[in-house]
């Protein structure tokens, strides 16, 4: 039996809430029709999906995999509904946007390929840059809309934030790690570890206040501004790092040599979402992407 576009609903809502429950709350159905369309998508895709734990569930590499092409799968169905409306189509316009570095390849790409899809009548410009200026630019009408981490936005009564995305700090150990299993890992247990450390946004600061909470000083390894190294080194063994979970992908390059793994305690998160200024006048072309950026929410929460 070929797999439904409502299964695919149910998967990819299960693997963004982290359990049936959440899943379903979130669709507004009963938990049995979730479980029952995950064991049937199992079973038509001869591949276990999730593992099941007494908390949730965990997604499986082979889901992980099975992910992309569910998202994107609704995506494209999302988009050729879109099609139908004709004043899409014609719709024209400038959208000019600000991203910071961590948000651009994680959030803003597959969101910006299906605005454009759905106006292909308007110009978007972009810019690469950190928080600070990209605010300077929104307040300074420079800009319509920022996507970035909003987690420490600074001006907040001038700004106006939407968050897209909420995602929790995990640990990153190569495989032969002792802390990769672990049955649980404290923030203590990461202070004697040689740490790579991201320094685009707030990672750098947010990994530097969960050390001296404990009163240790980071041992850093190796700085970098590149999600991929920093992959390729904690997989070759070279530290640790301390991410954001939306950045992990176990499926790319070196990721299938890295664990991902919990920390117990009380640890931040990051928020990206969409800013832009307050009371100001926006076009059609920036409250299109509002629109469509809040039809595509995304809110991980993993167990």
């Amino acid at each position: 039996m070929a797999f439904t576009i409502r299964q695919l609903q149910f998967f990819v809502a299960v693997a963004e809430q982290g359990t049936v429950s959440g899943a379903a709350q979130n669709l507004s159905i009963s938990q049995s029709s979730v479980t029952e369309a995950i064991k049937e998508l199992e079973s038509d895709l001869g591949v276990e999906l999730f593992e099941r734990h007494p908390r949730g569930l965990n997604i499986t590499h082979k889901g992980h995999q099975f992910l992309r092409h569910a998202t994107k799968i609704l995506a494209d169905v999302s988009d050729a509904r879109r099609a139908f409306f004709g004043d899409q189509l014609v719709a024209g316009g400038r959208l000019q946007l600000g991203v910071t570095s961590l948000v651009a390849g994680y959030v803003l790409s597959d969101l910006l390929a299906r605005y454009r899809r759905a106006y292909p009548g308007v110009e978007v410009s972009a810019i690469e840059d950190n928080g600070d200026y990209l605010e300077h630019l929104l307040i300074g009408g420079k800009l319509d809309i920022a996507v970035m981490v909003t987690s420490n936005l600074r001006d907040r009564t001038a700004l106006q934030s939407e968050i897209l995305e909420v995602s929790a700090y995990r640990l990153w150990v190569p495989l032969s790690h002792k802390l990769a299993s672990a049955d649980i890992i404290g923030i203590g247990d990461i202070a004697g570890e040689p740490l790579i450390m991201l320094t685009v946004d707030e990672i750098e600061e947010n990994t530097g206040k969960l050390l001296a909470a404990i009163g240790a000083k980071p041992h850093v390894a190796f700085r970098t501004r590149s999600v991929e190294a920093v992959r390729s080194l904690v997989a070759t063994g070279a530290g640790v790092a301390l991410l954001p979970d939306l950045v992990y992908r176990p499926w790319s390059l070196e990721g299938d040599r890295i664990e991902s793994r919990d920390i117990s305690g009380t640890l931040p998160v990051v928020q990206v979402g969409m800013v832009w200024r307050r009371g100001s006048s926006l076009p059609q072309a920036a409250r299109d992407f509002i629109g469509l950026a809040q039809s595509q929410r995304t809110v991980r929460q993993r167990p």
